[in-house]
């Protein structure tokens, strides 16, 4: 009988170790280095799971934000319970479904929950229809109930929408508007730092003040002044994309400021000069050779800058002068709790506030376990 081969793996010395530390490129030191921030790293599994359900909101959802429920106008939410239901072999999730009754004194219409029925919550059902990626027609959804049935796990609102719904289509729009108007403004930013640092001359003192201009605007005022001229008329995609563009415009001036003093430090390296004399554009050398030197700055500024954009978006909807219904965001449900009446009688409708204080300690995390990271000086 042959005996059996086994591989024998030779131990990793430390010289080894400490050999293969300093050996290793700058995105695997800024790994190692964020993998060791804790609160950084749940923060970015938080964020990928709000981007993933936001992003599928029509999947996650049960019912269409806009969709009015006549027979349950303002009601409270209903408590997620685990155990036998009635028809099922194994245990599920289920709810008690509610009962409006008015109140015999002061004749407000009241909730209750009817203990003595169970709703079970079923999973990868059929629904309303719906586009996947806007390309593929399904009706498949990740929850729902019987026919007859409902299911509110946030409740609704003073027209009868569910909240939760509307919370997960809220923050698509609300995610999406932070994160294009940073891309743009990066976009800008960068560009603009870019041939302002390289260049310099003429160019470097225009841009400059053009950016230093901006600076010393106050951004509120601005912001409620140019989204105050968007007409009325407009379309809820239209003022989507007007709020995104004037996010952009406003938030470039101070990436553009660094990067040109990067790119001011950076230009007469003598890696920078050996590219010039090898014949590289002028562009490759901005794009290629200098801005990737500090792009891990770059990417650490970026998730502390979308917080400041969703902000900003939700602050503009709660004052009314930024998106407008039927579109929905969180700044659009916030305003719907903008009085202490609607806050004291349904405190379900501030959940967006949560969500929005969520996702902003979340990037701020995030960007802090990246900065660190990114810190060469950094253990």
């Amino acid at each position: 009988m042959n005996a059996a081969k086994t591989t024998a793996v030779a131990p990793v010395s430390a010289d080894e170790a400490k050999l293969a530390y300093y050996e290793a490129s700058q995105w695997s030191l800024m790994r190692r280095r964020f993998c060791k921030h804790k609160v950084a790293v749940w923060a970015i599994y938080i964020l990928v799971a709000l981007y993933v359900v936001c992003m599928n909101c029509d999947f996650f959802s049960a019912y269409d934000p806009n969709e009015f429920h006549e027979r349950w106008v303002d009601m409270p939410p209903q408590i997620l319970h685990f155990g036998k239901v009635e028809g099922y072999r194994w245990p599920r999730f289920y709810v008690h479904p509610s009962i409006r009754v008015r109140h015999p004194v002061t004749l407000d219409e009241c909730y209750y929950a009817d203990t003595s029925r169970r709703v079970p919550l079923e999973f990868f059902v059929q629904g309303r229809p719906w586009r996947f990626l806007g390309l593929i027609d399904t009706q498949l959804h990740f929850f729902g109930v019987p026919d007859g049935e409902s299911c509110f796990l946030l409740g609704t609102g003073r027209l009868g929408q569910d909240m939760f719904s509307r919370l997960l289509y809220g923050g698509r729009i609300s995610l999406l508007v932070g994160f294009t108007a940073v891309f743009l403004s990066f976009f800008l930013g960068i560009s603009l730092g870019g041939i302002s640092g390289f260049f310099g001359g003429k160019v470097d003192i225009v841009i400059q003040r053009v950016a230093e201009v901006l600076m010393t605007i106050p951004h509120i005022p601005i912001w409620l002044t140019m989204a105050a001229a968007i007409p009325k008329g407009w379309t809820s995609l239209q003022t989507y994309f007007v709020m995104t563009l004037i996010l952009a415009c406003m938030g470039w001036t101070g990436l553009c400021r660094t990067v040109r003093g990067k790119l001011l430090s950076l230009r007469e390296e003598d890696y920078a000069r050996a590219a010039v004399l090898a014949g590289a554009s002028q562009k490759r050398v901005i794009f290629v050779h200098l801005i990737p030197n500090f792009l891990s700055h770059i990417i650490a500024t970026l998730t502390l800058a979308i917080p400041g954009m969703i902000l900003s978006e939700t602050s503009l909807s709660y004052l009314g002068l930024g998106l407008r219904p039927p579109i929905v965001s969180w700044g659009v449900l916030l305003k719907e709790a903008h009085n202490g009446q609607a806050v004291l009688n349904q405190p379900w409708l501030l959940v967006p506030a949560l969500a929005v204080i969520l996702t902003v300690l979340a990037f701020n995390f995030a960007g802090e376990g990246l900065r660190d990271a990114a810190d060469p000086y950094s253990t």
